[in-house]
């Protein structure tokens, strides 16, 4: 079950954006893919002030100002110094990649080797039909038993991508990728500080820190506080309450010296303060992967501080 926000609603919606076959060798696995996630941001349409009116957008001329009806709209690919390639919509088909419904697995390798950076969306694949269920199974417990994820490519909405397939519990998780030349060296496009600098004794109370805040990943900890706050903030309004303005932002921190920051850190970590932060995390274990679990929602107040005050006014769009 896969949970969409749209308009405000909360709708699971269990069906696949693509179905075709997961093969290896000669067996064929029908599949469907599914999003591992589900995108919990909140939407606004746009309104003039003061109104109930949409805005809209129109694809304007900027020469003459005129509306352009859609299908009197090409694509360019700028050159530079006011140059294009203009090309019409057969001549880009022609360049799409051949359709297909097979995820051809071409290569197994260690997960260990694949650098996070490489991965983009997160997907599931499920068996699909009568039949699929014991190779899937039988796929999924000899990746497992081998460490290894598959390496394979997908076509999807005329576009082809390049895909890491690992066993996760009792599913198969499929992560779209980038290709090499989209990924960036940071050693060859950032300027970084060499470690040459760093003493033995900032290198072992760094490594102290780390070890005084080790703990076992538990994504459940982890929520988007800023929706949270907007989405009080909504129910607040609609419920015609005042709204208060909250202060400025903080002040920026000041650099201190860095033997002190890390005394400081490990001292904290040892005997919480006012953070309230408790003196010693569990020690982190190794656990079995589970899959992504959605953040419970937290009802959030808002702020009553003194400040400037605005009068909320009830907006009803048409």
């Amino acid at each position: 079950m896969v949970d969409l926000v749209w308009a405000g609603i909360l709708v699971g919606v269990p069906r696949t954006i693509w179905k075709g076959a997961l093969s290896f060798g000669l067996v064929n696995i029908p599949v469907g893919l599914y999003p591992a996630t589900s995108d919990k941001s909140i939407h606004f349409n746009q309104f003039e002030e003061g109104t109930s009116d949409r805005i809209r957008y129109k694809k304007i001329n900027e020469r003459t100002g005129e509306e352009v009806a859609q299908d009197r709209i090409v694509k360019g690919y700028d050159l530079g110094g006011g140059e294009y390639v203009i090309l019409s919509e057969e001549e880009l088909e022609s360049a799409e990649p051949k359709k297909s419904r097979q995820i051809e697995i071409s290569d197994f390798v260690g997960l260990v080797d694949i650098d996070p950076v490489f991965f983009r969306s997160s997907y599931y694949l499920a068996p699909e039909g009568a039949g699929a269920d014991k190779a899937y199974a039988l796929l999924r417990r000899a990746m497992a038993e081998a460490g290894r994820v598959a390496i394979a490519t997908l076509v999807m909405r005329n576009k082809e991508y390049l895909v890491a397939i690992r066993p996760e519990d009792d599913a198969l998780a499929l992560h779209t990728m980038y290709f090499s030349d989209e990924v960036r060296a940071p050693g060859r496009d950032l300027e970084l500080p060499e470690t040459g600098d760093v003493t033995d004794r900032e290198l072992s109370m760094a490594q102290l820190l780390i070890e005084s805040m080790e703990s076992d990943w538990d994504p459940e900890r982890f929520h988007d506080t800023h929706r949270e706050k907007v989405e009080a903030l909504i129910e607040e309004k609609r419920q015609g309450h005042e709204i208060v303005l909250q202060e400025g932002p903080e002040p920026a921190a000041k650099v201190v010296d860095l033997m002190e920051a890390l005394n400081a850190s490990i001292a904290a970590a040892a005997h919480p303060g006012s953070n309230g932060k408790s003196a010693k995390r569990a020690p982190a274990t190794k656990r079995a992967s589970a899959k992504p679990a959605a953040p419970a929602k937290k009802a959030a107040k808002a702020a009553k501080a003194p400040a400037r005050t605005k009068t909320a006014a009830r907006r009803k769009a048409s």
